[in-house]
């Protein structure tokens, strides 16, 4: 590890042009830290983030699916407003990221890892420093993009003397059977060490997204956890009673009828393999994390940084026999949301349900700026009690290779879970009687109540998705 450098104290006051670190996951659920009651995953550097920031309890994505939710977290806006509604649809250039909003050239911006807003390998919106990670979207490109240019992971892979396992390119699964030091989330700790020890005269803006705890679900750290510190969800196997989509009964089978990435999920033995897996790279992000974090405090940063760790969606892992994403149910749209700014929040809890869509106009208060319009609004309004909680809402549109309805969701600060389809059955659950969502009650309750909610915010935010009656 290389020496730490003398602390050398910035000319600027703490929340005098703050800096901006944002270390995020992909398909990490919420309860995979001890924040959100799960006190057995071996992950002390979130454990220990989460003492030390405001903790948003119920968190929930634009939508549960890569593309459209990092669509939201990068700009404040609605999928169905960035055209981002499905996977490998890239960003537009006038809809701005955080750093395009600053447009501060002051600050030194830099992205690291998994992107999925199109080009994948080249710097863009506002972002001036880029490692990247992924070499699965080249065909993805924008024309006159070279498809074969490699990723800075692939080129790490090469310096070490490794091979590529097929077309010249190194797989994903080829990136789990490396050591724990050559992995991607170590790769990238490296990376935003450096970039934050030697920008720590100026102010910046860093975010870090590994892929893990993504599939594949292997890694060095496998076997880091027992079967009782990586237990089946309870609601497992969780199959509701009442009207389920179709949908997600054809996604069960599929995962079952494919051994999904390996595992035979026939049998509790492999979906209990799969959790194992899951765990251990849930910690081979947290070490990585722990190193960037020892850059931001060894620089004599911490005090004037905003760190903000979040997913773009979360997995199901078993719950209701599912695995990945792409559902309406809790596991897959609830996703940690931790803030850390010492020179504004104090630790605290914010039981009441947030959306990812208030995220960036919370880090543009938080940095001194106004909000230009953005979807949502700043989440600091709840910690001096001047925003009262308010309902959630979540898209879903129809991925066109694999079929499906298209659906809207509201999450209501009472506890109801409203999932409007528009080709599919409906669901409603009230989850303070039926946390683990076991029984649809649609029909019942205030359905209709919650409908019209959902009906007043399509109008509001212009999404001319049409529902049945």
């Amino acid at each position: 590890m290389t020496a730490a450098p003398a602390v050398i104290r910035s000319s600027r006051r703490p929340g005098d042009k703050p800096n901006l670190l944002v270390l995020w996951t992909d398909q990490q659920r919420a309860d995979t830290m001890a924040a959100y009651g799960n006190y057995r995953y071996r992950v002390p550097t979130l454990n220990r983030l989460a003492e030390e920031s405001v903790v948003f309890e119920r968190c929930y994505v634009t939508q549960p699916v890569c593309t459209p939710s990092r669509s939201s977290v990068m700009t404040g806006l609605w999928p169905h407003r960035t055209g981002c509604v499905r996977n490998n649809i890239p960003l537009p250039p006038e809809c701005k990221t955080l750093p395009e909003l600053v447009g501060d050239s002051s600050y030194r911006t830099a992205y690291m890892g998994k992107w999925h807003l199109g080009d994948e390998l080249f710097a863009q919106h506002g972002f001036e420093h880029w490692v990247s990670i992924e070499d699965i979207y080249n065909q993805y490109f924008s024309p006159g993009r070279d498809p074969n240019t490699r990723s800075s992971y692939h080129h790490f892979l090469l310096r070490l003397g490794y091979k590529p396992d097929g077309n010249n390119q190194f797989s994903r699964r080829f990136a789990t059977t490396v050591p724990i030091e050559h992995s991607k989330p170590s790769f990238l700790a490296q990376e935003a060490a450096r970039f934050v020890l030697e920008h720590r005269r100026e102010p910046w803006m860093l975010y870090v997204n590994t892929l893990e705890p993504h599939t594949p679900f292997s890694s060095a750290l496998n076997d880091l956890h027992s079967e009782e510190e990586a237990p089946l969800p309870p609601n497992y196997p969780g199959i509701p009673e009442g009207p389920e989509p179709e949908w997600y009964r054809r996604r069960r089978e599929q995962f079952t009828r494919n051994r999904s990435e390996g595992f035979d999920l026939r049998t509790p033995e492999g979906w209990r393999r799969m959790n194992r897996n899951y765990a251990g790279l849930c910690s081979l992000v947290d070490q990585a994390f722990a190193r960037i974090l020892w850059a931001l405090e060894v620089s004599g940063q911490a005090e004037n940084t905003i760190v903000v760790h979040t997913s773009d969606h979360g997995e199901m892992l078993g719950a209701h026999s599912l695995m990945a994403k792409s559902v309406m149910y809790e596991e897959a749209v609830r996703v940690p949301l931790l803030i850390r700014a010492p020179f504004r929040l104090r630790p605290h809890r914010v039981p009441y349900p947030v959306s990812h869509i208030d995220l960036v106009p919370t880090l543009l208060e938080l940095m001194g700026l106004r909000d230009p319009g953005l979807d949502g609004r700043s989440l600091v309004g709840y910690l001096t009690s001047e925003r009262q909680p308010e309902d959630v809402f979540i898209e879903w549109t129809s991925d066109l290779s694999e079929g499906g309805p298209n659906g809207r969701a509201v999450v209501t600060p009472e506890g109801w879970k409203l999932v409007l389809h528009d080709t599919d059955a409906c669901m409603l659950f009230d989850r303070n009687r039926d946390p683990l969502e076991l029984r649809n009650v649609y029909g019942g309750g205030p359905t209709r109540e919650l409908r019209r909610r959902i009906e007043l915010w399509q109008r509001r935010v212009g999404d001319r998705l049409e529902l049945p009656a």
